[in-house]
């Protein structure tokens, strides 16, 4: 799927997100102000935000690489899966034509 905003705009706006809570000392209205300025969606900017911290270790969950990886193993577990229908589809034919005892 084509992302709609570019990889460094969100890394900017993350990295603004994060200056201007430091500046002001409060969390409240960053996320919003930054958004505002970058022509970003807010819920956009905020699920970066919270998955920012989540990869820094400030909040539980789990993080891209974690992620990434767990996707790649879901997805191969799928394609073994099938493969394996496969096989046991075509044990069965070859077992039906080898099989003496059936009428071909």
């Amino acid at each position: 799927a084509k992302k709609k905003y570019p990889d460094e705009l969100r890394e900017r706006a993350t990295r603004m997100v994060f200056e201007v809570r430091e500046q002001t000392g409060t969390r409240t209205g960053s996320i919003s102000k930054v958004a505002d300025q970058l022509g970003v969606h807010r819920e956009a900017l905020r699920t970066w935000v919270r998955q920012a911290e989540v990869d820094g270790g400030q909040r539980p969950g789990t993080n891209t690489a974690d992620a990434q990886r767990i996707a790649e193993l879901e997805r191969e577990n799928r394609e073994l899966r099938r493969a394996n229908e496969i096989l046991k589809a075509a044990s069965a034919f070859f077992a039906r034509e080898l099989d003496p005892r059936l009428p071909r």
